[in-house]
């Protein structure tokens, strides 16, 4: 559930800012594995983006400073969908569902509006010819993505204690 409405939220934003949302959201407090570094630090993507130094420093000083923000509220995010799905299985009754569903939701838009504008501003230290190439890498990137995830199979369709 909680992966769907995060492809579905990157799916909205604008396309070019992909691989910021792999790396920020929604796995926030996920360690980064070493082979895989975020867009910006990666020297293929700033040699096809053509980065300078200076906006490879501005997009990491961007994502730096937004990132225990980040890290917050996606940790607040997740203590109120565990205590509105504890209700929920508790079959508590539907007005302190209805509060817990507001409280979570709130949570979870107040995530995205963090993450979205700090994506505008990583989008605004390139060039507007560089905006168009990220756009091209972007689809690229999404294509191989729905490929490989096609080839995959398919992950199992429910948690332990949490019923879908």
């Amino acid at each position: 559930m909680i992966v769907a409405r995060w492809r579905r939220v990157g799916q909205t934003l604008l396309p070019a800012l992909f691989l910021c949302v792999m790396v920020a959201a929604p796995h926030v407090h996920a360690q980064q594995p070493a082979a895989t570094p975020p867009w910006w630090r990666s020297p293929q993507f700033q040699k096809d983006l053509g980065m300078t130094t200076d906006q490879v420093a501005k997009v990491d000083a961007i994502f730096q400073a937004t990132l225990p923000d980040l890290r917050a509220r996606r940790d607040e995010l997740d203590k109120l969908e565990t205590k509105l799905s504890n209700l929920i299985e508790a079959e508590a009754d539907e007005a302190s569902v209805a509060r817990w569903v507001d409280k979570t939701e709130a949570a979870r838009g107040s995530l995205n509006k963090l993450r979205t504008l700090m994506l505008m501003h990583m989008r605004q230290v390139l060039s507007p010819d560089q905006r168009v190439r990220f756009k091209v890498l972007h689809e690229q990137w999404d294509r191989n993505r729905r490929a490989e995830e096609a080839r995959r199979p398919p992950a199992p369709t429910s948690t332990p204690g949490r019923q879908r």
